[in-house]
């Protein structure tokens, strides 16, 4: 197709400082009539932002068209006021390609530069180092009359003994075997790691003592970020670190938004496994460029993240999940080559991802459980991994039941009206003081609210009686005394409801007020009510009380930025334990996958647990609906006595 029988497109984009803003290089692309301006920006290398997975609700992804506007659609009138219709705004996720184009592509529609991602773990001791990968440096003698026997059967007499069994030898390295002793004057290498019978599967022969060079790479494959880290197998110990946004979340911030992908067409799988599988190879760059070794030296690789973002990686459909019974397709998946997934790591490289538990309930829980060693606890405790998808897991008398919570989105911002993930420019903290002041990831101006600053501000409304539990945002002649004048002063209203203001035009990066709506709340109480009824229904079918935990552990990404007085407050975490037993347990998830990259026990150990955690589908629990609805209401004060 040439380019006159396409339409040229040129985007540009702005710098987003408003008393600085500036226009970056455009770029023109030629695509046909009728194509998706977002899959135009894709061609022209801009990501957008699209939380809801372009499906027109989020309305993060507005660009202005400043030439080439087309009428605006009636979803596009309902999202954008008549001011920035006229203005060129439109949802790039609802406008189409008519004829040549100018398109501004404001910053604040794109994902930051900078995200805020844990990728620090909690340590519960070192692990004990039992790794699947073995390097030997062996001499052979050369091959005689007198001592003519196989090349196989003399480097194995030269290794010893092997825990079971001969060594195994896949064919495309026994095609290449006789060339490589020879050359190496029959003075090399072996690379060993577990094959079915132990630890006795010829992985590689290197020329030369490589001994000192073997490394594994553990990685949190989340649902909106990666985290990956580079393990050097003789010491134990990190070497390199690496993280980044999934970018995955252009086709929808939540795995259901994902899975939707997938079913609308034959190419949605294999967009969203060539995506992650990019991503984990360009991070791959970065650890070995860091460390300073071969991509080769890079033996094995253990991936720990929910059931769908495992099935994506390895380009299994996971469509069976968004159906009743949500089944998946499989609890353990043997070991697959890195090769056949595309990973630039050695190419017989074992993967292996850790145990699905049941459903939603993945490998990032099995790591969890694991890295927290929660089984061992003394007394009930609970594992809380606050997110998209919220996982819960209940220890108690020596049994383990794990739940997954749809809470939704909203924790990282989506569906939250100036809702931002914690990135560069989100405000990640509210506090009241006299006044309320605000925290900005990364100084500067605020572009919107992060989820953390969210269970702030409505914990702070609770507290000072601007917020009713029901979740209803009071209007300022409804207030009583004794409330702060300028959270009082801050009581606006938009669109006929009453909200409240965070920031004003004149405070924010783009010159418009950041205001948190009453439907914002709504979406709060919604996420928290989900992952609140999944701790009760826990607890209800242990026969205990939320007072009889000893301990609450929070986990992941997200989890560990939240205040714990403030998740109280609301209700995301149970109200009635003292804060004192409630721990941040970093990337749980990294962590768990770290410990099964560097010892086979901790990978039986993984198995092993998650066979025997109860998995608790919430969606069939009798009470469950009945629970939300009451999880939904904010705690009282009396309880939080």
């Amino acid at each position: 197709m040439t380019h006159e029988a396409e339409t040229p497109v040129n985007f540009t984009s702005t710098s987003g400082r408003r008393t600085s803003s500036t226009s970056l290089p455009g770029k023109t692309v030629y695509v046909l009539e009728g194509t998706g301006l977002v899959e135009a920006a894709a061609e022209a290398h801009i990501v957008l932002d699209l939380p809801c997975g372009g499906e027109g609700i989020c309305g993060k992804c507005r660009v202005v068209v400043r030439d080439g506007a087309a009428e605006p659609t009636d979803e596009q009138r309902e999202a954008l006021s008549a001011e920035e219709l006229e203005a060129g705004v439109r949802l790039a996720c609802r406008s189409t390609v008519h004829g040549p184009m100018t398109v501004e592509v404001p910053a604040a529609s794109m994902p930051a530069a900078y995200h805020q991602i844990l990728e620090q773990t909690e340590e519960t001791g070192a692990a004990e180092l039992d790794s699947a990968i073995r390097k030997q440096y062996v001499e052979l003698p050369p091959p005689t009359r007198d001592a003519a026997d196989p090349d196989l059967v003399r480097l194995q007499r030269a290794i010893g003994p092997l825990e079971a069994g001969p060594l195994e030898v896949g064919l495309d390295l026994l095609r290449e075997i006789p060339r490589r002793l020879r050359e190496a004057d029959f003075r090399g290498t072996a690379v060993l790691s577990d094959g079915h019978l132990g630890n006795g599967r010829l992985l590689d022969f290197e020329p030369g003592n490589t001994e000192a060079e073997q490394f594994a790479l553990a990685v949190d494959v989340g649902t909106t970020t990666l985290v990956a880290v580079l393990l050097d197998l003789n010491a134990g110990q990190e070497r390199a670190v690496s993280s980044r946004l999934n970018p995955q979340t252009r086709f929808g911030d939540d795995v259901l938004s994902r899975i939707l992908h997938v079913q609308q067409g034959p190419e949605g799988l294999d967009e969203l496994h060539r995506s992650i599988v990019g991503a984990v190879n360009e991070m791959i760059a970065e650890l070995i460029g860091e460390a300073d070794v071969s991509h080769r030296q890079i033996y094995e690789a253990v991936f720990a993240g929910n059931t769908t973002m495992q099935q994506l990686l390895l380009g299994v459909d996971p469509s069976s999940l968004a159906e009743v019974p949500f089944v998946p397709t499989a609890a353990t998946v043997a070991a697959v080559r890195a090769s056949e997934l595309g990973l630039h790591i050695h190419p017989r490289a074992a993967v292996h991802t850790l145990p699905v538990i049941g459903g939603f309930v993945g490998g990032d829980t099995s790591a969890g459980i694991l890295a927290t060693e929660l089984a061992e606890s003394d007394g009930p405790a609970l594992l809380v991994d606050v997110g998209t998808n919220g996982e819960i897991v209940l220890c108690a008398d020596g049994k383990l039941s794990a739940a997954s919570t749809a809470a939704g989105p909203a924790f990282e911002g989506a569906r939250i009206s100036q809702g931002m993930r914690g990135s560069q420019g989100a405000i990640e903290k509210v506090v009241v003081d006299g006044r309320l002041r605000i925290h900005v990831i990364g100084g500067g101006a605020p572009r919107g609210i992060c989820g953390s600053a969210l269970i702030d501000l409505a914990a702070e409304l609770l507290r000072h009686k601007l917020l009713t539990s029901l979740g209803r945002l009071l209007r300022r002649d409804e207030l009583t005394g004794g409330v702060v004048a300028d959270l009082a002063d801050r009581l606006v209203e938009q669109d006929g409801r009453p909200a409240f203001l965070v920031a004003s035009a004149a405070e924010t990066d783009n010159g418009k007020p950041i205001v948190l709506t009453q439907q914002d709340l709504r979406e709060l109480q919604l996420a928290t009510g989900a992952i609140r009824a999944g701790i009760t229904i826990l607890l209800h079918r242990a026969g205990l009380e939320a007072v009889d935990l000893q301990s609450v552990m929070i986990g992941g990404g997200f989890g560990n930025f939240i205040r714990r007085n403030n998740a109280q407050r609301i209700g995301l975490l149970p109200t009635r334990v003292e804060r004192r037993r409630i721990r941040y347990r970093g990337n749980t998830s990294l962590a768990g996958a770290r410990l099964v990259a560097l010892s086979r026990r901790a990978r039986a150990a993984a198995e092993e647990l998650a066979g025997r955690t109860e998995h608790i589908d919430l969606s069939l629990d009798a009470e469950f609906h009945e629970t939300f609805a009451a999880a939904m209401i904010f705690p009282s004060e009396d309880e939080l006595q």
